[in-house]
């Protein structure tokens, strides 16, 4: 893992900035709150924030609230909670809609200038004359409205005169452009829907491209940095901030520049807001929080921290086009985090009781276990060692397979830094299944190798009377395929095993009184970490990530 001292990677945007020798550079986070943060955006608050951080700048955290209907004080609270979590502050807490005024001001201005017109063709008619990427667009016949009568519908509009869909406010810019976002695009609509900042103020709305770029200028934001999807809006961007300084508009704006860089694809993963909305919404996940979501409050509740999430972000850099990261990067990273500083702990997910015969039936011998094998700094924990263990239903096959190094008939194997155990004899149910094992110990093998021979295998165990039963949840990644959205509907390739749920799993007693968040190796399992829903009676575990990359 990289440390805070480490220097930020270099990329092209870093090397930008240091050319320009810039005396303040002012970055922006600008999320529409229609749902909750993923690592995409993840990857843009580290490269936002940190790009200000390192040129002692600043960052503003502003809402694009422009679309009441979607948003919610949920989704704002949510998506402040995962900036802080991620370990970033903001300069100012900001929202499209305190600009509202001063961009409705900006629109008349427009219309003044003859660069903005009132249109009232249909949605259908505005995309018949739109055009397509091989034949140019026709001007609306609406488009030499007289600025007079353009404000006036303005005004009628403003006022709530006028339905939904009657008229929209157009830049007028060239309908033949190669861009097709330069064909007269809208810039205001009519929107009958209470807004939660501004209440009924306004009946119409201003549109995200011509809200994000003079947002940004009056903020006075310096590097706009967006993703490639908005390349082609660029020169929107820049004739929209140049046509309103060149009005008689009475609002103050800076000159911000954009830039685009890739944005992140994930394997196994989808990161469109919308089809996280659709998971949620048809109930194949339990939540924005789901903890096999890829979003932030779903990472954050499956266990992973706030330096894993930056350090993943800092692994993948920051380039001009677009690529597919391997998901084995991201599981890396909190695999090598949690290899370092996990206490490590015994749980059986699957358990299969063991007697062991030969000891007294009140045995409550005290063994002393390290919390993690390399860090004596981090102390060590007690286990008592008793007649009646559990172990898992896997470490033991009555007909076992070539190589199998486990517990089998009559064979030995050793309990984890314990004694070394034989089975004599395997009890059954009435309808053949195994119930327990009954086993006896080598007295001499407590921190020995037994003597004239090998004992190879060694497996983990709780002691039946003290462990805590408890429920785990082993995640995995949500969808089987490496590309989703290349099938035909992406939700065909939802892993039907993405999350396999152990209701009986015992833990040693150590577990008991762990806080949630806390986080554990569980030895020969994986990475775990406690869960919200968890009680004093019944701790619940999730599975961050296995120990070794088993997809692989």
């Amino acid at each position: 893992m990289a440390s805070e001292s480490d220097p930020a990677p270099s990329n092209f945007i870093r090397s930008m900035i240091e050319k320009q020798a810039a005396s303040t550079v002012a970055t922006r986070f600008p999320p529409e709150p229609n749902g909750y943060l993923h690592l995409g955006h993840a990857k843009s608050i580290c490269l936002n924030f940190g790009i200000a951080q390192d040129f002692n700048g600043w960052t503003n955290l502003r809402f694009d609230d422009t679309n009441p209907d979607k948003e919610s004080e949920e989704f704002m609270t949510a998506i402040k909670r995962d900036v802080e979590w991620l370990g970033f502050q903001w300069k100012s807490l900001c929202y499209a809609s305190d600009y509202f005024d001063d961009l409705y001001s900006c629109a008349v201005a427009l219309i003044k200038s003859g660069d903005a017109y009132v249109d009232s063709l249909s949605a259908e008619e505005i995309r018949e004359y739109r055009g397509s990427l091989k034949e140019p667009g026709k001007e609306s016949p609406y488009r030499n409205r007289s600025a007079e009568q353009s404000l006036e519908l303005l005004e009628e509009m403003k006022s709530g005169k006028h339905n939904e869909g009657d008229h929209i406010v157009r830049l007028k810019i060239d309908m033949a452009s190669s861009n097709m976002n330069m064909r007269d695009p809208a810039i205001y609509r009519i929107k009958k829907t209470h807004h939660y900042r501004t209440g009924d103020k306004w009946s119409i709305y201003p549109l995200y491209d011509y809200t994000h770029c003079l947002s940004d200028a009056i903020e006075g934001i310096t590097h706009s940095l967006c993703t490639l999807e908005f390349e082609d809006h660029r020169p929107l961007y820049e004739w929209v901030i140049e046509k309103v300084k060149a009005s008689s508009v009475a609002v103050e704006l800076g000159s911000p520049v954009q830039t685009e860089f890739g944005p992140l694809n994930l394997e196994y993963t989808v990161l469109s807001k919308r089809k996280l909305i659709e998971l949620v919404q048809k109930g194949l996940v339990s939540g924005w929080d789901d903890p096999r979501m890829p979003t932030i409050s779903g990472l954050r509740r499956r266990g992973f921290t706030p330096d894993s999430i930056r350090e993943f972000c800092r692994r993948i850099g920051v380039t001009k086009s677009s690529a597919v990261i391997e998901i084995s990067v991201l599981e890396t990273v909190i695999r090598e985090e949690l290899n370092e500083s996990a206490e490590r702990r015994m749980a059986v997910l699957e358990p299969l009781k063991v007697v062991i015969t030969s000891l007294a039936d009140d045995h409550n011998e005290i063994l002393q276990f390290a919390n993690h094998p390399n860090k004596p700094e981090l102390g060590s924990r007690q286990l008592p060692f008793t007649r009646e263990v559990y172990i898992e239903q896997s470490d033991f096959e009555e007909d076992p397979p070539p190589k199998f190094k486990r517990l089998v008939p009559g064979g030995e194997v050793r309990l984890r830094s314990s004694y070394v155990i034989r089975c004599d004899e395997v009890i059954k149910d009435e309808n053949g299944k195994i119930t327990e094992l009954h086993c006896t110990h080598d007295p001499d093998t407590l921190g020995k190798k037994p003597e004239g021979r090998k004992v190879k295998g060694v497996i983990h165990w709780v002691p039946a009377g003290h462990s805590v039963k408890s429920e785990v949840r082993v995640y995995d990644r949500l969808f089987n395929q490496p590309n989703p959205l290349a099938e035909d509907n992406y939700l065909d390739a939802i892993n039907s095993d993405s999350l396999v749920v152990m209701e009986d799993a015992q833990l040693e007693p150590a577990l008991a009184s762990s806080a949630v968040g806390s986080s554990y190796q569980f030895e020969r399992q994986g990475y775990f970490a406690v869960d919200e829903d968890s009680t004093a009676e019944r701790p619940v575990c999730n599975r961050i990530v296995s120990l070794r990359d088993t997809w692989s």
